[in-house]
């Protein structure tokens, strides 16, 4: 039996990719073996490969003069390879604290650059709302500006793009991209781990505007390098195949769903119905700025925490799994990334109201 599953990531993916995958892993496009089994450097996989960078580029209309890449290592490895490709030891970097995968982006940074500069932190607001620009602290001669649109753990969206002028903007996209339009020229360089709107994890996509590459420290590892790494189309190494051939199916799935407008749409709807339900009752509650509310990650507590184990029983059994929140912050999380059909919503709803009724 299908679940909806709420996880954070790895996180569902749409069930028409998953059948199309099923039909073809033994037997690819008659080639009698699996996707899993071709060479990279094969003509029908270089094929897959160009179809999905270009469905990608239409969807977000990304402009000529970017590149995309297609890479392992997760945002993860981004954190190392962005001081690295854009800055020098010595140069300043500026960053935006508004929780855990900033905290992790900067601590990473500070590896590789001298001069870390924080220019706004939420911590006054334990990390539940999103700093004004008017109130950051920015540096005229950053070699770039990092920030994390959307914090997965604490559920926090920044409700704006910043304004940095010519200082690169270079934004951590895992969470929200593909989930709604995105204007790429506002950014020097965005990355997204996979595994939540784009196909399994293992594959990270780095878009980066072609006046940064070039800038890479002498010591930077070939992978890591995004010049080189674009010169031979992401394939310096062997790429996660896989993942790259399941991302193309579900950069076609969106299309097939109306695109990025619709998916917005569809998106913000979801996030709409589940905050009303959250708000709407003495039982459950949300934490964050209603002005910075992810509509990707739903935090919530309940008003009896002794009440957190049997609640997430309770919704296993009917269906609805891992709803925990995240270990470091504890109570619950709904994860409702593209996949996510409105029945889930509307069945997470069902629940939680008959557990008020039950155990309020």
């Amino acid at each position: 039996m299908r679940v909806f599953n709420f996880s954070a990531g790895p996180a569902m993916l749409p069930f028409p990719v998953l059948e199309q995958v099923r039909e073809e892993l033994p037997d690819w496009q008659g080639s009698g073996m699996s996707v899993m089994e071709v060479s990279h450097r094969g003509k029908a996989f270089i094929r897959v490969a160009e179809e999905a960078e270009a469905d990608l580029r239409e969807l977000l209309s990304i402009p000529s003069d970017y590149k995309v890449l297609f890479l392992s290592g997760g945002a993860t490895g981004q954190f190392a390879a962005i001081p690295l490709n854009l800055a020098t030891w010595a140069s300043t970097v500026d960053y935006v604290n508004t929780g855990s995968w900033s905290k992790k982006a900067i601590g990473e940074a500070r590896t590789f650059c001298s001069r870390v500069h924080v220019v706004a932190d939420a911590k006054d607001s334990n990390y539940s709302s999103v700093p004004p620009q008017s109130e950051w602290n920015c540096s005229p001669d950053a070699a770039y500006l990092h920030y994390t649109p959307n914090e997965t753990i604490g559920g926090v969206e920044f409700p704006f793009v910043p304004e940095t002028g010519d200082v690169p903007l270079v934004a951590d996209f895992s969470s929200t991209i593909l989930s709604r339009p995105l204007d790429v020229t506002r950014f020097g360089l965005i990355y997204a781990g996979a595994q939540k709107n784009i196909g399994p994890a293992g594959l990270t996509i780095v878009i980066v505007r072609e006046d940064l590459l070039g800038r890479a420290r002498p010591a930077t590892p070939s992978i890591w390098n995004y010049q080189k790494m674009a010169a031979d189309g992401s394939m310096s190494n062997t790429p996660p195949t896989f993942s790259w051939y399941v991302a193309g199916l579900v950069f076609r799935w969106i299309r097939q769903q109306g695109g990025l407008a619709a998916m917005g749409e569809r998106n913000r709807a979801k996030a709409a119905k589940l905050y009303a339900a959250i708000d709407a009752s003495p039982f459950y509650s949300n934490p964050v700025d209603p002005a910075c509310r992810s509509w990707m990650n739903v935090p919530f507590t309940l008003a009896r925490p002794e009440l957190d184990k049997t609640f997430l029983a309770e919704a296993e059994k009917a269906g609805l799994t891992n709803l925990a929140g995240h270990r470091s912050v504890g109570g619950m999380r709904a994860s409702i990334y593209n996949a996510m059909p409105p029945e889930g919503v509307d069945a997470l709803i069902d629940f939680m109201r008959e557990f008020e009724r039950r155990h309020g």
